[in-house]
């Protein structure tokens, strides 16, 4: 009798420390269209590492899970060694105002895989870190991958996200 009470008292007691776990995660969706805003040469990439010979600046809108309608700015070094892109410091807002930071880097290649279709000029599929935000995304951390292309049907990068966003409770 007395293992019973210590098992179920030990069972109770992990309930409640689950239970009161100060992070919350949940599934992160997100698909959006970004507008090549600018893209900069010469002097104003003399804060990029050596080797990228560009910044660009991407504005994007979409949505995402938990998030609803999403805008934000990609603002980073590219035209890196075999088309590689540094980080990215960027951010998006969501309906109610509060942004949600993340940064990702990796390479755009030149093409398209079996699963893209015909129109997919350029793609990436490289990792993203959420690193904090605003409002009920303060101290978000997770991440997940993004899976993005350029197309020969319109000027803009269009992406596709999955992973994990862990908030505050």
């Amino acid at each position: 009798m007395n293992t019973i009470r210590v098992f179920l008292t030990i069972f109770f007691c992990s309930l409640l420390l689950f239970s009161c776990s100060n992070k919350n995660s949940q599934p992160f969706e997100a698909t959006f269209t970004g507008e090549y805003a600018n893209v900069y040469t010469g002097e104003e990439v003399k804060d990029c590492p050596d080797g990228f010979e560009c910044r660009v600046v991407v504005n994007f809108e979409g949505t995402a899970t938990e998030l609803g309608n999403i805008s934000g700015i990609f603002n980073f070094c590219a035209c890196g060694p075999e088309g590689e892109y540094a980080p990215t410091h960027s951010f998006l807002v969501s309906e109610n105002g509060d942004s949600l930071f993340f940064s990702c880097n990796g390479k755009v290649i030149e093409g398209r895989t079996a699963d893209h279709p015909e129109f997919v000029t350029s793609y990436w599929r490289d990792p993203f870190v959420f690193t904090g935000g605003t409002g009920r995304f303060e101290g978000a951390t997770g991440g997940g991958t993004t899976d993005d292309y350029n197309s020969s049907l319109d000027p803009n990068s269009h992406h596709n996200w999955k992973g994990t966003l862990t908030l505050k409770k």
